[in-house]
Protein backbone atom coordinates (compact mmCIF):
# COMPACT_ATOMS: atom_id res chain seq x y z
CA UNK A 1 0.00 0.00 0.00
CA UNK A 2 2.81 2.42 0.97
CA UNK A 3 4.23 1.70 -2.08
CA UNK A 4 1.36 1.88 -4.32
CA UNK A 5 0.52 5.40 -2.30
CA UNK A 6 3.83 7.23 -3.21
CA UNK A 7 3.93 5.90 -6.85
CA UNK A 8 0.40 7.16 -6.84
CA UNK A 9 2.00 10.59 -5.58
CA UNK A 10 5.15 11.04 -7.78
CA UNK A 11 3.31 9.69 -11.10
CA UNK A 12 0.33 11.34 -10.86
CA UNK A 13 0.13 13.35 -14.41
CA UNK A 14 1.19 10.45 -15.96
CA UNK A 15 -1.56 8.15 -14.06
CA UNK A 16 -4.05 10.94 -15.37
CA UNK A 17 -2.97 11.13 -19.37
CA UNK A 18 -3.00 7.34 -19.27
CA UNK A 19 0.80 6.71 -19.85
CA UNK A 20 0.81 4.52 -16.83
CA UNK A 21 -1.27 2.39 -14.73
CA UNK A 22 -0.90 1.15 -11.18
CA UNK A 23 -2.22 -2.13 -10.41
CA UNK A 24 -2.91 -3.47 -7.06
CA UNK A 25 -3.37 -7.02 -6.58
CA UNK A 26 -4.94 -8.02 -3.27
CA UNK A 27 -6.93 -10.65 -1.46
CA UNK A 28 -8.24 -7.76 0.68
CA UNK A 29 -9.85 -4.52 0.06
CA UNK A 30 -7.86 -3.18 2.68
CA UNK A 31 -4.40 -3.12 4.57
CA UNK A 32 -3.94 -4.19 8.34
CA UNK A 33 -2.34 -2.15 10.76
CA UNK A 34 -1.25 -5.14 12.92
CA UNK A 35 0.44 -3.64 15.92
CA UNK A 36 -3.28 -2.45 16.95
CA UNK A 37 -4.89 -5.91 16.51
CA UNK A 38 -4.16 -6.71 20.53
CA UNK A 39 -5.89 -3.36 21.25
CA UNK A 40 -8.89 -4.39 18.76
CA UNK A 41 -9.31 -8.32 20.19
CA UNK A 42 -9.30 -6.44 23.78
CA UNK A 43 -12.24 -3.68 22.54
CA UNK A 44 -9.72 -0.57 22.94
CA UNK A 45 -10.38 -0.09 19.11
CA UNK A 46 -13.12 -0.57 17.15
CA UNK A 47 -12.08 -3.60 14.15
CA UNK A 48 -13.06 -1.11 11.35
CA UNK A 49 -10.18 0.96 12.77
CA UNK A 50 -7.57 -0.48 12.15
CA UNK A 51 -7.65 -1.28 8.34
CA UNK A 52 -7.34 1.11 5.66
CA UNK A 53 -9.84 0.64 2.89
CA UNK A 54 -7.34 0.88 -0.14
CA UNK A 55 -9.90 1.97 -2.69
CA UNK A 56 -10.08 5.20 -0.32
CA UNK A 57 -6.49 5.97 -0.27
CA UNK A 58 -5.17 4.57 -3.51
CA UNK A 59 -7.76 6.38 -5.64
CA UNK A 60 -5.65 6.26 -8.86
CA UNK A 61 -4.59 3.03 -8.83
CA UNK A 62 -6.61 -0.32 -9.78
CA UNK A 63 -7.29 -2.12 -7.33
CA UNK A 64 -7.92 -6.01 -8.03
CA UNK A 65 -9.45 -8.23 -5.27
CA UNK A 66 -7.70 -11.99 -5.61
CA UNK A 67 -5.42 -14.24 -5.03
CA UNK A 68 -2.02 -14.26 -7.11
CA UNK A 69 -1.57 -17.50 -8.01
CA UNK A 70 2.03 -17.35 -9.94
CA UNK A 71 4.32 -15.05 -11.81
CA UNK A 72 5.96 -15.96 -14.58
CA UNK A 73 8.55 -12.71 -14.92
CA UNK A 74 10.02 -14.38 -17.67
CA UNK A 75 6.69 -13.48 -19.62
CA UNK A 76 6.43 -10.20 -17.23
CA UNK A 77 2.28 -11.88 -16.34
CA UNK A 78 1.09 -12.95 -13.25
CA UNK A 79 -2.01 -15.37 -13.11
CA UNK A 80 -4.61 -14.10 -10.28
CA UNK A 81 -7.51 -16.33 -9.22
CA UNK A 82 -10.50 -13.71 -8.15
CA UNK A 83 -13.58 -13.94 -6.46
CA UNK A 84 -15.60 -14.63 -9.85
CA UNK A 85 -12.99 -17.27 -10.55
CA UNK A 86 -14.60 -20.85 -10.40
CA UNK A 87 -13.92 -23.43 -8.04
CA UNK A 88 -11.99 -25.36 -10.98
CA UNK A 89 -9.99 -22.54 -11.47
CA UNK A 90 -11.61 -20.95 -14.96
CA UNK A 91 -11.84 -17.63 -14.79
CA UNK A 92 -8.13 -16.58 -13.36
CA UNK A 93 -7.27 -13.64 -14.72
CA UNK A 94 -4.03 -12.95 -16.54
CA UNK A 95 -1.77 -9.40 -15.72
CA UNK A 96 0.70 -8.35 -17.72
CA UNK A 97 3.08 -6.12 -16.34
CA UNK A 98 6.24 -4.39 -17.26
CA UNK A 99 7.28 -2.96 -13.93
CA UNK A 100 6.48 -5.57 -10.47
CA UNK A 101 6.86 -4.86 -6.70
CA UNK A 102 6.00 -8.10 -4.86
CA UNK A 103 4.87 -7.44 -1.17
CA UNK A 104 2.94 -10.34 0.12
CA UNK A 105 4.33 -10.37 3.56
CA UNK A 106 3.88 -13.40 5.55
CA UNK A 107 2.06 -16.26 7.07
CA UNK A 108 1.87 -18.26 10.51
CA UNK A 109 4.56 -20.57 10.67
CA UNK A 110 3.54 -23.60 11.72
CA UNK A 111 4.32 -27.12 13.30
CA UNK A 112 3.40 -30.33 12.75
CA UNK A 113 1.60 -30.78 15.95
CA UNK A 114 -0.49 -32.83 16.66
CA UNK A 115 -4.43 -31.29 17.06
CA UNK A 116 -2.94 -27.80 15.97
CA UNK A 117 -4.89 -27.53 12.94
CA UNK A 118 -8.08 -29.02 13.99
CA UNK A 119 -7.92 -26.48 17.37
CA UNK A 120 -5.41 -24.02 16.88
CA UNK A 121 -5.91 -19.97 16.65
CA UNK A 122 -3.81 -17.73 15.05
CA UNK A 123 -3.53 -14.10 15.32
CA UNK A 124 -2.75 -12.14 12.56
CA UNK A 125 -5.83 -10.85 11.27
CA UNK A 126 -8.55 -8.41 11.91
CA UNK A 127 -10.82 -11.21 11.68
CA UNK A 128 -8.62 -13.37 13.91
CA UNK A 129 -8.16 -10.53 16.18
CA UNK A 130 -12.17 -10.00 16.82
CA UNK A 131 -12.57 -13.91 16.50
CA UNK A 132 -10.54 -14.50 19.28
CA UNK A 133 -12.29 -12.10 21.64
CA UNK A 134 -15.60 -13.58 20.96
CA UNK A 135 -13.97 -16.63 21.64
CA UNK A 136 -12.62 -15.96 25.11
CA UNK A 137 -15.85 -14.26 26.51
CA UNK A 138 -17.59 -16.92 25.39
CA UNK A 139 -15.42 -19.34 27.11
CA UNK A 140 -16.33 -17.39 30.10
CA UNK A 141 -19.98 -17.60 29.30
CA UNK A 142 -19.66 -21.85 29.24
CA UNK A 143 -17.93 -21.50 32.30
CA UNK A 144 -20.13 -19.72 33.81
CA UNK A 145 -23.01 -21.85 32.51
CA UNK A 146 -21.76 -25.72 33.15
CA UNK A 147 -21.61 -27.44 36.46
CA UNK A 148 -19.03 -30.01 35.26
CA UNK A 149 -15.76 -28.80 36.65
CA UNK A 150 -13.73 -30.18 33.90
CA UNK A 151 -15.65 -28.19 31.26
CA UNK A 152 -15.36 -25.22 33.36
CA UNK A 153 -11.66 -25.32 33.82
CA UNK A 154 -11.08 -25.74 30.19
CA UNK A 155 -13.08 -23.09 29.55
CA UNK A 156 -11.34 -20.83 31.63
CA UNK A 157 -7.76 -22.02 30.88
CA UNK A 158 -6.20 -19.95 28.03
CA UNK A 159 -3.18 -21.23 26.44
CA UNK A 160 -0.43 -18.80 23.87
CA UNK A 161 2.37 -20.39 22.04
CA UNK A 162 4.71 -18.00 21.23
CA UNK A 163 6.70 -15.53 22.95
CA UNK A 164 7.17 -12.72 20.30
CA UNK A 165 4.98 -9.26 20.10
CA UNK A 166 2.17 -10.93 18.61
CA UNK A 167 2.01 -13.67 21.76
CA UNK A 168 2.70 -11.71 24.45
CA UNK A 169 0.63 -8.67 23.12
CA UNK A 170 -2.37 -10.24 22.65
CA UNK A 171 -2.34 -12.87 25.84
CA UNK A 172 -1.35 -9.33 27.84
CA UNK A 173 -4.54 -7.62 26.06
CA UNK A 174 -6.51 -10.03 26.75
CA UNK A 175 -5.74 -11.20 29.91
CA UNK A 176 -6.73 -7.46 30.96
CA UNK A 177 -9.69 -7.13 29.08
CA UNK A 178 -10.84 -10.82 30.75
CA UNK A 179 -9.77 -9.93 34.15
CA UNK A 180 -11.94 -6.72 34.12
CA UNK A 181 -15.11 -8.88 32.42
CA UNK A 182 -15.41 -11.18 35.48
CA UNK A 183 -16.90 -8.70 37.59
CA UNK A 184 -19.81 -9.16 35.01
CA UNK A 185 -19.97 -12.91 36.33
CA UNK A 186 -21.26 -13.95 39.51
CA UNK A 187 -19.80 -17.27 39.59
CA UNK A 188 -16.12 -16.33 38.08
CA UNK A 189 -13.16 -14.47 39.63
CA UNK A 190 -10.05 -13.24 38.19
CA UNK A 191 -8.27 -16.07 40.18
CA UNK A 192 -10.34 -18.62 38.30
CA UNK A 193 -8.71 -17.60 35.09
CA UNK A 194 -5.69 -19.35 33.85
CA UNK A 195 -3.25 -18.03 31.30
CA UNK A 196 -0.30 -19.69 29.94
CA UNK A 197 2.62 -18.31 27.52
CA UNK A 198 4.76 -21.11 26.12
CA UNK A 199 8.34 -20.18 24.26
CA UNK A 200 10.33 -22.54 23.27
CA UNK A 201 12.95 -20.46 23.54
CA UNK A 202 14.98 -19.16 26.96
CA UNK A 203 13.40 -15.01 26.69
CA UNK A 204 10.63 -13.27 25.48
CA UNK A 205 10.21 -10.22 23.54
CA UNK A 206 13.98 -10.55 22.11
CA UNK A 207 13.57 -7.39 20.12
CA UNK A 208 13.66 -4.94 23.23
CA UNK A 209 16.76 -6.45 24.95
CA UNK A 210 17.17 -8.81 27.08
CA UNK A 211 16.82 -6.80 30.64
CA UNK A 212 13.28 -5.41 29.51
CA UNK A 213 12.55 -9.24 28.47
CA UNK A 214 12.95 -10.41 31.78
CA UNK A 215 11.17 -7.20 32.76
CA UNK A 216 8.38 -8.42 30.55
CA UNK A 217 8.35 -11.96 32.51
CA UNK A 218 8.51 -10.49 35.87
CA UNK A 219 5.71 -8.90 34.71
CA UNK A 220 3.62 -11.05 33.53
CA UNK A 221 4.09 -13.69 36.21
CA UNK A 222 3.02 -10.94 39.01
CA UNK A 223 -0.07 -10.82 37.08
CA UNK A 224 -0.59 -15.15 37.67
CA UNK A 225 0.31 -16.08 34.12
CA UNK A 226 2.56 -18.75 33.61
CA UNK A 227 5.32 -18.25 31.75
CA UNK A 228 6.82 -21.05 30.77
CA UNK A 229 10.40 -20.79 28.91
CA UNK A 230 12.60 -23.37 27.14
CA UNK A 231 9.33 -25.42 26.57
CA UNK A 232 7.46 -26.44 23.49
CA UNK A 233 4.00 -27.85 22.73
CA UNK A 234 3.72 -31.33 21.51
CA UNK A 235 0.28 -32.03 21.11
CA UNK A 236 -3.07 -30.25 21.77
CA UNK A 237 -5.57 -33.37 20.60
CA UNK A 238 -8.63 -33.91 22.15
CA UNK A 239 -7.89 -30.35 23.25
CA UNK A 240 -5.95 -30.97 25.77
CA UNK A 241 -2.56 -28.85 25.39
CA UNK A 242 0.59 -31.42 26.69
CA UNK A 243 4.07 -29.73 26.89
CA UNK A 244 7.23 -30.52 26.51
CA UNK A 245 8.12 -30.69 30.58
CA UNK A 246 5.43 -32.98 30.48
CA UNK A 247 2.39 -30.81 31.61
CA UNK A 248 -0.73 -31.63 30.31
CA UNK A 249 -3.47 -28.54 30.17
CA UNK A 250 -6.87 -29.36 28.98
CA UNK A 251 -7.89 -26.35 27.04
CA UNK A 252 -10.73 -24.75 24.34
CA UNK A 253 -8.72 -22.06 23.74
CA UNK A 254 -5.14 -22.45 22.34
CA UNK A 255 -3.48 -19.48 20.40
CA UNK A 256 -0.55 -20.25 18.32
CA UNK A 257 1.82 -16.75 17.58
CA UNK A 258 4.87 -19.02 16.96
CA UNK A 259 6.61 -17.02 14.36
CA UNK A 260 6.20 -16.38 10.14
CA UNK A 261 7.23 -17.79 6.83
CA UNK A 262 7.20 -15.74 3.48
CA UNK A 263 4.12 -16.06 1.82
CA UNK A 264 3.68 -19.05 -0.26
CA UNK A 265 3.00 -16.93 -3.89
CA UNK A 266 7.27 -16.37 -3.32
CA UNK A 267 7.42 -20.75 -4.45
CA UNK A 268 5.34 -20.05 -7.48
CA UNK A 269 7.66 -17.57 -8.91
CA UNK A 270 10.94 -17.67 -11.03
CA UNK A 271 13.00 -15.46 -9.11
CA UNK A 272 15.62 -16.02 -6.83
CA UNK A 273 14.86 -16.73 -3.45
CA UNK A 274 17.03 -17.50 -0.10
CA UNK A 275 17.24 -20.56 1.61
CA UNK A 276 14.82 -19.37 3.75
CA UNK A 277 12.44 -18.57 1.05
CA UNK A 278 12.53 -14.90 0.92
CA UNK A 279 13.28 -13.02 -2.38
CA UNK A 280 16.55 -12.21 -2.83
CA UNK A 281 17.02 -8.48 -3.25
CA UNK A 282 20.19 -5.94 -3.35
CA UNK A 283 20.54 -2.84 -1.60
CA UNK A 284 18.01 -0.42 -4.29
CA UNK A 285 15.00 -3.04 -3.43
CA UNK A 286 15.53 -4.50 -7.01
CA UNK A 287 15.32 -8.32 -7.42
CA UNK A 288 19.06 -9.81 -7.46
CA UNK A 289 19.87 -10.15 -10.82
CA UNK A 290 16.91 -9.65 -12.20
CA UNK A 291 15.30 -6.48 -13.84
CA UNK A 292 12.12 -5.07 -13.67
CA UNK A 293 11.89 -6.52 -10.50
CA UNK A 294 11.01 -5.39 -7.03
CA UNK A 295 10.34 -6.41 -3.72
CA UNK A 296 10.04 -5.09 -0.34
CA UNK A 297 8.67 -6.12 3.45
CA UNK A 298 8.91 -9.66 5.15
CA UNK A 299 9.26 -11.05 2.13
CA UNK A 300 12.70 -9.54 0.69
CA UNK A 301 15.80 -10.55 1.67
CA UNK A 302 17.53 -7.07 2.02
CA UNK A 303 21.18 -6.50 2.61
CA UNK A 304 21.46 -4.62 6.15
CA UNK A 305 23.64 -1.78 5.22
CA UNK A 306 23.95 -0.14 8.79
CA UNK A 307 25.42 -3.66 10.14
CA UNK A 308 29.04 -4.06 10.40
CA UNK A 309 28.68 -7.66 10.03
CA UNK A 310 28.48 -8.73 6.39
CA UNK A 311 25.75 -10.56 4.96
CA UNK A 312 23.11 -9.33 7.55
CA UNK A 313 19.90 -8.82 6.07
CA UNK A 314 17.35 -5.86 7.65
CA UNK A 315 14.69 -8.18 9.89
CA UNK A 316 11.13 -8.32 8.95
CA UNK A 317 9.60 -5.74 10.84
CA UNK A 318 6.94 -2.79 9.63
CA UNK A 319 9.91 -0.58 10.57
CA UNK A 320 11.64 -1.47 7.39
CA UNK A 321 8.94 -2.14 5.35
CA UNK A 322 7.20 1.12 5.48
CA UNK A 323 11.01 2.76 4.91
CA UNK A 324 11.77 0.38 2.51
CA UNK A 325 8.37 1.17 0.60
CA UNK A 326 9.21 4.90 -0.15
CA UNK A 327 12.96 4.06 -1.18
CA UNK A 328 11.23 1.58 -3.66
CA UNK A 329 8.69 3.89 -5.16
CA UNK A 330 11.66 6.17 -5.24
CA UNK A 331 13.62 3.65 -6.83
CA UNK A 332 10.78 3.21 -9.96
CA UNK A 333 10.16 6.40 -10.95
CA UNK A 334 14.17 7.10 -10.91
CA UNK A 335 14.73 3.93 -13.21
CA UNK A 336 12.11 4.90 -15.64
CA UNK A 337 13.18 8.35 -16.10
CA UNK A 338 16.79 6.92 -16.64
CA UNK A 339 18.59 8.11 -13.46
CA UNK A 340 20.05 5.85 -11.25
CA UNK A 341 19.05 4.39 -8.05
CA UNK A 342 19.57 4.46 -4.47
CA UNK A 343 20.18 2.22 -1.62
CA UNK A 344 18.33 1.21 1.27
CA UNK A 345 20.10 2.27 4.36
CA UNK A 346 18.00 2.30 7.92
CA UNK A 347 19.31 2.07 11.37
CA UNK A 348 17.10 0.48 13.68
CA UNK A 349 15.59 2.85 16.58
CA UNK A 350 14.40 0.07 18.61
CA UNK A 351 11.03 -1.26 19.54
CA UNK A 352 8.24 -0.96 21.96
CA UNK A 353 5.72 -3.51 23.54
CA UNK A 354 2.88 -3.50 25.37
CA UNK A 355 1.47 -5.40 28.08
CA UNK A 356 -1.96 -4.31 28.70
CA UNK A 357 -3.59 -1.55 30.01
CA UNK A 358 -1.20 1.25 30.86
CA UNK A 359 2.02 -0.92 31.13
CA UNK A 360 4.57 -2.03 28.75
CA UNK A 361 8.03 -2.29 28.04
CA UNK A 362 10.58 -0.43 25.37
CA UNK A 363 14.34 -0.25 24.41
CA UNK A 364 14.47 2.85 21.71
CA UNK A 365 17.30 4.77 20.60
CA UNK A 366 19.42 2.62 23.79
CA UNK A 367 16.96 3.98 26.24
CA UNK A 368 15.15 1.36 28.37
CA UNK A 369 11.40 2.35 29.82
CA UNK A 370 8.80 -0.03 31.34
CA UNK A 371 5.37 0.52 33.20
CA UNK A 372 3.06 3.74 32.01
CA UNK A 373 6.19 5.62 30.40
CA UNK A 374 6.56 2.65 27.90
CA UNK A 375 2.93 1.85 27.31
CA UNK A 376 2.26 5.90 27.09
CA UNK A 377 5.35 5.70 23.78
CA UNK A 378 3.93 2.64 22.75
CA UNK A 379 1.05 4.22 22.28
CA UNK A 380 2.10 7.60 20.66
CA UNK A 381 4.65 5.81 18.02
CA UNK A 382 1.85 3.67 16.79
CA UNK A 383 -0.87 6.47 16.59
CA UNK A 384 2.03 8.95 14.59
CA UNK A 385 2.53 5.39 12.29
CA UNK A 386 -0.84 4.34 11.27
CA UNK A 387 -2.03 5.44 8.32
CA UNK A 388 -4.51 8.26 7.23
CA UNK A 389 -5.40 11.11 9.55
CA UNK A 390 -8.62 9.82 9.38
CA UNK A 391 -7.51 6.52 11.19
CA UNK A 392 -5.20 8.56 13.19
CA UNK A 393 -8.31 10.83 14.59
CA UNK A 394 -10.52 8.25 14.86
CA UNK A 395 -7.90 5.90 17.21
CA UNK A 396 -7.48 8.79 19.31
CA UNK A 397 -11.02 9.25 19.92
CA UNK A 398 -11.59 5.94 20.67
CA UNK A 399 -8.83 5.76 23.34
CA UNK A 400 -10.23 9.10 24.91
CA UNK A 401 -13.84 7.66 25.14
CA UNK A 402 -12.21 4.35 26.47
CA UNK A 403 -10.46 6.36 29.27
CA UNK A 404 -13.87 8.42 30.14
CA UNK A 405 -16.25 5.14 30.54
CA UNK A 406 -16.05 1.61 31.01
CA UNK A 407 -14.65 -1.48 28.66
CA UNK A 408 -16.99 -2.83 26.46
CA UNK A 409 -17.45 -6.73 27.21
CA UNK A 410 -20.10 -8.19 24.43
CA UNK A 411 -19.32 -11.12 22.64
CA UNK A 412 -20.83 -10.95 18.86
CA UNK A 413 -19.90 -15.04 18.07
CA UNK A 414 -22.75 -15.04 15.65
CA UNK A 415 -21.08 -11.95 13.08
CA UNK A 416 -19.01 -15.45 12.37
CA UNK A 417 -21.79 -16.98 11.09
CA UNK A 418 -24.56 -14.87 10.49
CA UNK A 419 -26.65 -17.14 8.55
CA UNK A 420 -26.44 -19.63 11.19
CA UNK A 421 -30.14 -18.63 13.08
CA UNK A 422 -31.98 -18.26 9.30
CA UNK A 423 -30.67 -21.09 7.89
CA UNK A 424 -32.04 -23.39 10.89
CA UNK A 425 -35.26 -21.57 11.06
CA UNK A 426 -35.89 -22.20 7.51
CA UNK A 427 -35.12 -25.51 8.07
CA UNK A 428 -37.87 -25.64 11.04
CA UNK A 429 -34.95 -26.12 13.94
CA UNK A 430 -35.79 -24.79 17.14
CA UNK A 431 -32.07 -24.13 18.46
CA UNK A 432 -29.62 -21.79 16.91
CA UNK A 433 -26.51 -23.03 15.63
CA UNK A 434 -24.09 -23.28 12.86
CA UNK A 435 -25.87 -24.51 9.77
CA UNK A 436 -24.82 -28.16 7.96
CA UNK A 437 -23.07 -25.87 5.66
CA UNK A 438 -20.65 -23.77 8.20
CA UNK A 439 -17.81 -24.70 9.78
CA UNK A 440 -18.59 -25.08 13.75
CA UNK A 441 -17.36 -21.99 15.17
CA UNK A 442 -13.89 -22.58 16.51
CA UNK A 443 -13.28 -26.36 15.37
CA UNK A 444 -16.16 -27.49 18.01
CA UNK A 445 -18.68 -29.67 17.21
CA UNK A 446 -22.49 -28.57 16.91
CA UNK A 447 -23.33 -30.22 19.89
CA UNK A 448 -20.98 -28.55 22.42
CA UNK A 449 -21.36 -24.73 20.66
CA UNK A 450 -22.71 -23.47 23.67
Amino acid sequence: MYTALRLQRKLRQRLKSGEAEIVVVTPEPYMTYQPFLPEAAAGSISPRHVVVPLRRVLKDCTIVIGEAERVDHAKRSVTVTTLAAGDDGTGALEIPYDEIVLAPGSVSRTLPVPGLADFGIGFKTVEEAIGLRNHVIEQMDIASATRDPAIRDAALTFVFVGGGYAGVEALAELEDMARYTSRYYHNIKPSDLRWILVEATGRILPEVGEAMGKYAVRELRGRNIDVRLDTRLDTCEGRVAVLSDGSRFPTRTLVWTAGVKPAPILAATDLPLTERGRIRCTATLSVDGTEHAWAAGDAAAVPDLTSSEPGTETAPNAQHAVRQAKVLADNIVATLAGRPAEDYRHSYAGSVASLGLHKGVAHVYGRKLKGYPAWLMHRVYHLSRVPTFNRKARVLAEWTLAGLFKREIVSLGSLEHPRAEFALAARGHAHPGPPDDTPPKDGRPPETSG
